[in-house]
């Protein structure tokens, strides 16, 4: 039976030695040495590979802290960028845009459009620089640190800019004026202002004006309370009669983000699209185009008539 046994896990019938008969053949021993190539085999295989490449790959995140840094770093960037090219806040200081703005409100100036070339157009409320000579008497609070840096990078109204916010009433190529309580005339034409100008004040205020020409490159701008509202009308001693180069303009104030309940859009008033407005500057090309054509008529006529007349 032992013969048997051994030939059936062997495949021959060849008779085993006795024991003590020659030399032992050690199965103890070579079961050891096969059984470790056989866990070696498994360890290198596909699974054991894949195994132990997931624990390699595996990383610790990095820690919250070590990351703060780089986020602020980002979003301070993109707000001195936002505040540079595209939008930025600003205070209104004064009464002198009552009722479209009161003191407090915090408007987003668009400042992208002006990069393409555009200009402030009729209506349209605006920020720009002081020209010089507007806020002379105006004094300049002192800023502390903290708002500086908020102001810098678009998160707070600067307070040592000296920036003013009006209406744009007329743009180079126009013929501004306002006489005795009103209203004031583009191009000959009535702005009808009741929707935006403080209830209770005339259209010119105390200070009637003009007829003024705006120069091109510049612009006429008026607070909504004509009162209360040191514009183009009390600067007319300076040059250029008190009108404001394009130049200067930072951009126009599009809404009122803040306080809240006051949240609201800064529309161009319906009485700047009013036909009329624009008729002389559009009878301006037709007639240049007349002078012009003048002349090549006269040169054709005398062209003609001297092929006619015989030799």
């Amino acid at each position: 039976m032992g013969d048997l046994a051994v030939g059936a896990r062997s495949g021959t019938e060849e008779p085993e030695e006795p024991a003590g008969q020659g030399e032992s053949p050690q199965p103890a021993a070579s079961s050891v040495h096969q059984s470790q190539p056989q866990r070696s085999a498994q360890s290198d295989g596909p699974a054991g590979r894949e195994e132990i490449g997931s624990v390699k790959k595996a990383k610790k995140p990095r820690a919250f802290w070590k990351e703060l840094p780089i986020l602020i770093g980002i979003a301070l960037l993109l707000a001195l960028l936002i505040k540079t090219f595209l939008v930025q806040a600003f205070s209104i200081p004064s009464d002198s845009m009552q009722d479209t703005l009161q003191r407090g409100d915090r408007v987003l100036v668009d400042k992208l459009t002006p990069w393409f070339g555009s200009e402030p157009q009729r209506g349209e409320v605006v920020v720009f620089h002081d020209p010089g000579g507007w806020l002379n008497e105006t004094p300049t609070p002192e800023p502390n640190p903290i708002q500086k840096v908020l102001s810098f990078i678009g998160l707070m109204p600067s307070a040592e800019e000296k920036d003013l916010i009006k209406r744009v009433i007329a743009v180079g190529g126009d013929t501004v004026e306002c006489k005795g309580t009103g209203p004031v005339r583009v191009n000959g034409k009535a702005l009808k202002e009741e929707s935006y100008i403080f209830p209770g004040v005339t259209p010119c205020g105390d200070r009637p004006f003009g007829p003024i020409h705006v120069p091109k490159g510049r612009i006429w701008v008026m607070g909504d309370h004509r009162d209360d509202s040191l514009d183009s009308r009390y600067h007319q001693n300076l040059k250029y009669n008190g009108t404001v180069s394009v130049n200067e303009v930072v951009g126009r104030a599009f809404t009122i983000a803040w306080p809240i309940n006051r949240w609201s859009t800064l529309p161009v008033p319906d009485t700047f699209d009013q036909p009329g407005i624009n008729e002389t500057m559009a009878a301006a090309p037709a007639a240049l185009g007349l002078v012009g054509a003048v002349p090549i008529v006269l040169w054709r006529r005398r062209r003609l008539t001297g092929e006619r007349t015989p030799g």
